[in-house]
């Protein structure tokens, strides 16, 4: 049986008078990729930034991995990964450079190029941040995440502005992550991502969770209300086109 790694029940934040986190409630299972869908201003972003210890709640109650997040903000930093917008980096430091000062600040020792690996920017490491791609840049963020070796890692909109092979090459990587043992929460705003990657989704509006379940779970349960798409579905899409003529190698932009 699956274990709740984290526990959200009954979530409030309120900004004065106005309520961007309507008291939801949902748990994580330990090992799935699950996602937090949403419009923007849905509060899923406050969600995310509130389990991570970034912004206080008004009420209710988090758990994670055991610990309450009242009592011990601190213990729930050491065993989290939380990914870094490409802007939250000092430009021109090199790779083994910024490896190198986020070790110093989680008191970790890391094998650099080991870490690069993971991310196929090995060849990367005396190049400057600034110098990278959009994708290379995303890539590193997630390595960033892995430093302290975290059993949870929250990843916020991750593939926004790359292009289609960039953006599949990140899907291989975050698969990869939760098969060596991570739980991965994720939000976007592309739903053939959430599809493919996520076991398990919650859709929120205004504040609340409106459904939550598998991706398979909620296409059937809307097929089941007679529901039909107005063009007939395809057993391929544009982008299997772009990649199929293009090749899904990781690439360098140019």
């Amino acid at each position: 049986m699956s274990k709740t790694i984290i526990s959200v029940k009954n979530l409030v934040k309120k900004y004065g008078d106005f309520t961007a986190v309507n008291g939801i409630s949902f748990d994580v299972q330990e090992g799935e990729i699950f996602g937090l869908l949403g419009p923007n201003g849905a509060g899923k972003s406050t969600t995310l930034e509130i389990i991570e210890t970034l912004r206080e709640k008004t009420s209710g109650e988090i758990t994670v991995d055991g610990l309450n997040l009242d009592i011990n903000p601190n213990d729930i930093k050491k065993i989290i990964g939380v990914q870094l917008q490409t802007a939250g980096y000092y430009p021109g430091l090199k790779l083994v450079e910024l490896i190198s000062l986020f070790a110093g600040l989680y008191n970790r020792s890391v094998n650099a190029m080991e870490l690069l690996d993971t991310v196929n920017l090995r060849d990367k490491a005396k190049s400057k941040f600034k110098e990278l791609s959009g994708g290379q840049k995303q890539r590193f963020s997630i390595a960033t995440t892995l430093i302290n070796q975290p059993k949870i890692i929250f990843l916020d909109e991750p593939t926004t502005g790359l292009d289609p092979q960039a953006r599949r090459n990140l899907w291989d990587l975050i698969r990869g992550i939760r098969d060596r043992g991570a739980t991965v929460i994720i939000t976007t705003h592309y739903m053939d991502e959430a599809e493919i990657l996520c076991d398990r989704v919650a859709i929120i509006d205004t504040g609340k969770i409106i459904s939550l379940a598998s991706p398979d779970k909620l296409i059937d349960d809307l097929v089941a209300t007679g529901f039909e798409r107005p063009k007939e579905v395809k057993k391929a899409n544009l982008e299997d086109v772009f990649i199929h003529l293009t090749g899904k190698e990781w690439r360098d932009e140019s």
